[in-house]
């Protein structure tokens, strides 16, 4: 089997994207708890269950799996052959996912290379892809970790939440912060920089934000141009389809010669940190070769 790949659940990679990468993925959901019930992340909770709970201001919380729970997969594809690991997830300033791999590596049968990717959500995504296209290629473990960081770091994600109330109680971003995006209905533009969430652009009105957020996607995508890559951009909302799909199409004008332009859901774990109304682009180029 060589090398496979684990990731976490907030990659929100789709069956069809697992089955079409190039070496086995897996995933490891984290938790959410809606009220007290605890539930994991794309097994047994629904993204519309999670939308109605944090409208009616139901507790929500998110945690790691457990050590164990990564050790089990680890321990299920040495047994199936794999000769290596490489494990890929949710920033380490977001999650304490990346400590709980490590825990596991240390009691696994075989190597295990822990990748703190410092993003989230369709650029994680993105780099788990790109690093099973390297391990089906024949690459080693160092050489497919690598690949997971590189695609992760050239990534470039914007987001527009609704209000920065649901990111200011998990601790995500400051209060400071969140009072600069209620005060006078400013919209502030945020950013993932260095595996963290930062306020980057303030505008008046929600079109605008979004209209601004295709801009710098746009952006993005002609400094990936210039170097000679091809981009994949994909769009995720949390309860915000309608809109997604504008923003798609209005990439779909700007980058015409994406590799491809996707729609996608936040799942409940993100979901819970940035609440109902929420939207993301990620411009994430391609690796040499097309990776």
């Amino acid at each position: 089997m060589g090398v496979a790949i684990v990731t976490d659940s907030t990659a929100y990679l789709t069956p069809a994207q697992v089955a079409a990468a190039g070496a086995p993925i897996r995933v490891v959901p984290l938790h959410v708890v809606i009220g007290g019930r605890e539930h994991r992340e794309g097994v047994d909770v629904r993204v519309e269950d999670l939308a109605e709970a944090l409208r009616r201001f139901v507790p929500v919380t998110t945690s790691r799996p457990a050590p164990a729970e990564f050790l089990a997969m680890y321990e299920q594809l040495a047994a199936e052959g794999a000769d290596a690991i490489v494990s890929v997830h949710i920033s380490a300033d977001m999650s304490a996912t990346v400590q709980g791999a490590h825990l596991a590596a240390a009691q696994s049968p075989i190597p295990v290379t822990v990748v703190d990717s410092r993003v989230l959500g369709a650029a994680m995504g993105y780099a788990a892809l790109s690093a099973a296209a390297a391990a089906g290629a024949g690459a080693d473990a160092e050489t497919v970790a690598a690949e997971a960081r590189s695609r992760a770091s050239d990534a470039t994600v914007v987001f527009y939440v609704h209000t920065l109330e649901h990111l200011r109680r998990g601790g995500r971003i400051g209060s400071a912060a969140a009072l600069l995006g209620s005060a006078l209905a400013i919209k502030p533009i945020l950013a993932l920089t260095d595996g963290h969430i930062a306020p980057i652009e303030k505008v008046r009105t929600s079109s605008r934000a979004l209209a601004r957020m295709v801009e710098l996607a746009g952006d993005a995508a002609d400094r990936a141009r210039m170097a000679g890559r091809i981009v994949d951009i994909e769009v995720q909302h949390l309860d915000f389809a309608a809109r997604a799909a504008e923003v798609a199409d209005s990439l779909s004008e700007r980058v015409a010669d994406a590799g491809e332009i996707r729609v996608g859901e936040l799942g409940a774990v993100v979901g819970a940190h940035v609440g109902p109304g929420t939207l993301a682009i990620t411009v994430s180029p391609r690796r040499e070769g097309g990776r």
